[in-house]
């Protein structure tokens, strides 16, 4: 290769942030994005919210205007999947027979869909939900209404399309293995908010419960028979299980792999030259030691900016505070910390009945995660709650729940 050359393999946020990051830089080597898919890299969030809702359209969802990629000489190949890495040679091989040579490449390969073998799953109206297809497909099924819907998955996802799915005015049952839905993420008591949110919509939960096999007619899904025997009507059934990290090219590299690609806080893997980003890296977060892989947008946003630093040579760790956010009915709410360290109930700052409050999970006396449902944005809640958990400050629940104390009062530098 006559001059630096940057590969990116994955057309999501993680990916198109990495390039975009490289030209800011001022990095004039060659830049390649290879998607598998046939859209130009896009933001996925709004899929299952306003995109999915028709509050948006699909003019809102690219990550850079069409343009500018021609205009910063970044080579975006799509539809063209990656079928082999060779990490001695240092090149890529394409679905296309071609090839291209790397002196740096990013793995930003995302997830997919966790699959159930599931008696029934290949008829008609059964789907999983990734994608801008999907999110194009689901829309149409539900804008007319009147469908019986069943949702397999009681998780962030699993919860928005519910949510979705319902406000198009559809009849929505949902599957899920925990006692409550979220518990796993926020904890019994806020997920029964949630769940009642729901429940006051309309939407009927079987948890826990799980679906034993989808029942058909003439190729077409007719309902879901649970383990408990129950069968429930379906016209749609959707399958939001999770997902699970596209690790297939990193094996193959004779890449670390544990959940996902395990890399340094600068998004380094084990074989020279190569990094990760986004939904499939694993990456060591310096405010725990351990290591931490994000399914949410803010981890691709950031970590496409810092595969992008480290790959040019730059120190660059990627030690922001994770974070994420739902929109369901009329409840918005705002995600920042370790859910890893999270253990027992939070301390509640607001109502619940009025659907306005903050929560606070506590590691001993230190703030490590931290939730707004509704709260003014005036207040910077989530600045707040990141300053806290960064800064490790010791604080009592007291404080934290009483609406008395400002927020700035209990940060460090107050």
């Amino acid at each position: 290769m006559n001059r630096e050359s940057i590969v990116i393999v994955g057309g999501g946020l993680a990916g198109a942030t990495a390039a975009k990051t490289l030209r800011a830089e001022g990095f004039e080597g060659a830049v390649s994005l290879i998607a598998d898919e046939a859209h130009a890299p896009y933001l996925r969030p709004p899929l299952s919210k306003e995109y999915l809702l028709g509050k948006d359209g699909e003019e809102s969802l690219p990550v850079v205007p069409a343009g500018w990629y021609a205009e910063h000489d970044v080579d975006l190949r799509l539809g063209v999947p990656v079928t082999g890495v060779d990490a001695t040679a240092r090149t890529v091989d394409l679905a296309d027979g071609s090839r291209l040579g790397y002196t740096a490449l990013l793995l930003a390969t995302g997830a997919r869909p966790r699959s159930i073998p599931l008696p029934g799953s290949d008829l008609d109206g059964v789907m999983t939900f990734r994608t801008l297809d999907d999110s194009r497909l689901l829309r149409e099924a539900l804008a007319g209404g009147g469908r019986n819907v069943v949702m397999v998955g009681s998780g962030w996802i699993g919860m928005e399309l519910a949510a979705a799915a319902c406000s198009y005015g559809n009849t929505v049952t949902l599957l899920g293995l925990e006692q409550v839905p979220l518990a796993a993420a926020i904890g019994p008591e806020l997920g029964a908010f949630f769940r009642s949110l729901h429940e006051s919509r309309g939407v009927r939960f079987r948890l826990p419960a799980s679906a034993a096999e989808i029942t058909g007619d003439a190729g077409r899904v007719t309902g879901v028979r649970t383990d408990a025997g129950e069968v429930l009507a379906a016209d749609l059934v959707v399958i939001a299980v999770g997902v699970v990290p596209e690790t297939t090219l990193a094996a193959a590299a004779g890449v670390e792999l544990k959940n996902g690609i395990l890399t340094d806080a600068s998004l380094r893997t084990s074989v020279p030259g190569i990094f990760a980003a986004g939904d499939v890296a694993n990456a060591l977060h310096p405010f725990t030691s351990g290591h931490h892989r994000s399914e949410h947008w803010s981890n691709a946003l950031n970590g496409g900016k810092v595969a992008a630093r480290a790959m040019l040579g730059q120190e660059a760790v990627l030690d922001t505070i994770p974070y994420f956010y739902t929109d369901q009915y009329d409840v918005s709410m705002e995600y920042s910390g370790f859910p890893t360290l999270v253990a027992g109930a939070p301390a509640i700052r607001g109502s619940l009945e009025d659907k306005q409050f903050l929560a606070f999970w506590q590691r001993g006396d230190s703030v490590v995660a931290g939730m707004s449902v509704n709260w003014p944005r005036a207040d910077k809640p989530q600045k707040a709650i990141k300053a806290l958990v960064a800064s490790r400050t010791a604080v009592s629940a007291e404080s934290l729940a009483d609406p008395g104390v400002p927020l700035e009062q209990l940060l460090p530098e107050a």
